[in-house]
């Protein structure tokens, strides 16, 4: 008896061994099948929650990404352009320079980054400053269609603090593996729209680029991956012209775009990180399909914030605030309570009139009383979004986060006339002019009208508008500057930080304030 109970023992013993060799033996066979997860945000210039706190910041977005990759550590975050400008900080000091993105990058840096391309505007600030930031930057910069341009040379861009470090890719192949031993090669490329014409920059076309560059790649990769920072126009007519992609993962347009272009996905979070595009890439490695899985996913207060890189936000918050109050502004002050929210939004303002370049228009009118005609160029408004009530004063100073102060000159009828053309002729981009409501074209007469009666070319006028106008750098408007024969007196710029004339942004506070 007491044998057999032994060899039971022994065979049960044995059964169970068997069994648990083979529960491991499949928990670790290769199944063929890889998950990849994308992270996505775009066009993003705030590292702290907007709206009273309530919607973006960075610190969330590390926490999406650090949720996503407990479950899978094939998690990457992405950024598809513009982050460095226009930003708030662009106009404020630290440590004796100007930000200029600085504050980005570190943020950036603290939520785990891993890949990003250039956006349009990452090419407004000065070479030296972006070389900066590319030097501090921790993560891996694509680019397969821009350049550096310098000394008569076209060469990639590169960090040049790390000797021998390598030139920023055109295209990028990651090796991933999973769990049971499953690996993957993801390709990517890099474009960005040639719309900045900054002297250190030279561009390829995107399409023809891509194309060359996705031929490259197809043969040697399991999946190519496009980010991307063009319209989406550039985006849908590169994912016909190149069907094979898995994925767009775009940026520019600021407003959320979800597009799939034959088997093409094309996805662009809202600005300022509101939402992120999660895109998971499903491959099946044993019959080579591939599965895209994207879903948006808001960031607002159901996420909580990520305590490392809210410290790095809270810092440069600090750091912030005590600009502000050297420039004269109290970033927490409510301006606006009551009215409807101010539509700063970029397809509106740079086509037509808003309540905010009304508000704007008067501000100009309101610091500059003498003046018979007000103008501001629409793209001097960067929010591009609808401020929600209460408007507080740091709403306005991230709405023009260049800020520059208003000039006054007296200018012939005929330049007034062709700065108003040269404004129509502008539609659609940031050249595109706002000016006093008393001003309209009658194109019964074909003639510009100031209070019903047509401007006279040989008078003299008083104009008020932002110093970046009258240097003549604004798109079709070379000739608006104190050297133009036609300008028959200019007055001297106001400093004082007490001066609303000083600042265009503390011109709307002191207007608000007397309303």
């Amino acid at each position: 008896m007491q044998k057999n109970v032994r060899w039971l023992l022994a065979a049960t013993l044995l059964v169970s061994a068997s069994c648990k060799t083979t529960r491991n033996a499949t928990a670790t066979r290769d199944d063929n099948k890889i998950k990849v997860v994308f992270v996505q945000v775009n066009d993003v210039y705030e590292i702290a929650p907007l709206a009273g706190g309530k919607e973006g910041g960075m610190a969330r977005v590390a926490t999406v990404k650090k949720q996503y990759q407990q479950v899978n550590p094939n998690t990457f975050l992405i950024m598809s352009g513009d982050f460095v400008s226009p930003s708030v900080y662009n106009s404020l000091q630290y440590e004796g320079k100007r930000i200029r993105g600085k504050q980005m990058v570190e943020a950036m840096n603290a939520a785990g980054t891993d890949f990003v391309v250039f956006g349009n505007h990452e090419f407004d600030i000065n070479e030296n400053e972006l070389q900066d930031r590319i030097n501090e930057s921790g993560f891996l910069w694509i680019s397969s269609n821009a350049f550096h341009k310098t000394k008569g040379k076209v060469s990639p861009f590169s960090r040049t603090t790390t000797p021998n470090a390598p030139p920023f890719p055109e295209t990028y192949i990651m090796n991933v593996k999973d769990k049971d031993g499953t690996t993957a090669k993801i390709g990517f490329i890099g474009l960005v729209l040639p719309f900045n014409k900054a002297d250190f920059v030279s561009y390829t076309d995107p399409l023809t680029t891509a194309k060359t560059l996705y031929d490259r790649l197809k043969d040697s990769v399991d999946a190519v991956v496009a980010i991307t920072h063009q319209t989406i126009e550039e985006d849908q007519r590169l994912a016909r012209e190149i069907p094979g992609l898995a994925v767009i993962l775009g940026g520019h347009e600021h407003d959320q775009r979800f597009v799939k272009e034959g088997n093409v996905y094309i996805t662009k979070a809202h600005a300022n990180a509101k939402s992120a595009y999660i895109v998971k890439l499903n491959l099946n490695k044993k019959n080579g399909k591939l599965k895209v899985d994207p879903e948006l996913k808001y960031i607002n207060e159901s996420v909580a914030s990520d305590s490392s890189t809210h410290v790095v936000v809270e810092k440069w918050n600090s750091i912030a605030e005590k600009n502000y109050s050297s420039l004269g502004f109290d970033a927490k002050a409510v301006v606006l309570n009551s009215g409807e929210p101010l539509d700063g939004r970029e397809a509106k303002v740079r086509s037509g009139i808003t309540n905010l370049t009304k508000l704007l228009v008067a501000a100009i009118q309101s610091a500059a009383p003498q003046a018979d005609i007000a103008f501001v160029n629409s793209g001097s408004i960067r929010v591009d979004d609808i401020l929600p009530l209460p408007v507080t004063q740091y709403d306005i100073i991230r709405t023009l986060p260049f800020g520059g102060g208003i000039r006054e000159a007296d200018m012939k009828g005929s330049l007034v006339i062709q700065t108003l053309n040269a404004g129509t002729k502008n539609r659609g981009t940031g050249g595109f002019l706002q000016y006093n409501e008393n001003i309209a074209f009658d194109a019964s007469s074909n003639t510009w009208k100031m209070n019903n009666v047509a401007i006279d070319p040989a008078k003299t006028y008083r104009v008020a508008m932002s110093d970046f106008l009258f240097t003549g750098k604004e798109a079709n408007m070379d000739f608006l500057n104190p050297k133009n024969p036609e300008v028959v007196k200019t007055y001297d710029a106001e400093t004082a930080v007490t001066n609303p004339k000083s600042d265009i942004r503390l011109a709307i506070v002191k207007y608000l304030q007397k309303k």
